[in-house]
């Protein structure tokens, strides 16, 4: 038996549950890392869905982000990961963050999902006209610095900034 296919898509309002309890175990981690980016229990579900396809058409972008797609992976309808496709650099982003940022859930790690969602990334980045994709990983996560690796990221630079508390490792990564 073929285990289910993982597959990188918008996050829908099916997803509700699913992306709930990915939030609580991304929540529950030391330390805790924003799996949902800006969501807010109080906003609502619907509302956060409506705010991230505006943000991804460039519309109500909040002030220092820029447009950005939310893909989530999932593998038989549970919300395993997110990617985080960001349209174009800021400052931060050049040096900090980077085009792409992904997380798989705590309890899904260790499953080969990274690497499939970022494989699945690099088309969507290509589509958007992003050539070559910056992807930064902190200075000992080796497990996303191998995923970045395996998926043809090269090693740029390590970060020396003073107001980092944690450097990043900053790769390039051809996307066509």
């Amino acid at each position: 038996m073929n285990p289910a296919p993982l597959v990188l898509r918008s996050l829908r309002a099916d997803d509700e549950a699913s992306f709930m309890e990915a939030v609580r175990e991304f929540r529950s981690e030391q330390p805790a890392w924003d799996f949902a980016l800006g969501f807010d229990e109080a906003l609502g579900f619907a509302k956060y869905l409506r705010r991230l396809d505006a943000v991804s058409r460039g519309e109500d972008v909040p002030a220092g982000f820029v447009p950005a797609s939310f893909y989530v992976g999932v593998v038989a309808n549970v919300v395993v990961g997110r990617v985080s496709l960001r349209h174009e650099l800021n400052e931060f982003l050049a040096r900090i963050g980077g085009h792409i940022g992904f997380g798989v859930r705590p309890s899904q790690r260790r499953r080969g999902y990274a690497t499939e969602m970022l494989q699945q990334a690099i088309p969507l980045c290509a589509a958007r006209g992003i050539a070559h994709a910056l992807i930064t990983c902190d200075v000992g996560n080796v497990a996303s610095s191998t995923v970045i690796e395996r998926c043809g990221g090269v090693l740029e630079s390590i970060t020396a900034d003073p107001d980092q508390v944690i450097q990043k490792r900053r790769y390039w990564l051809k996307t066509a």
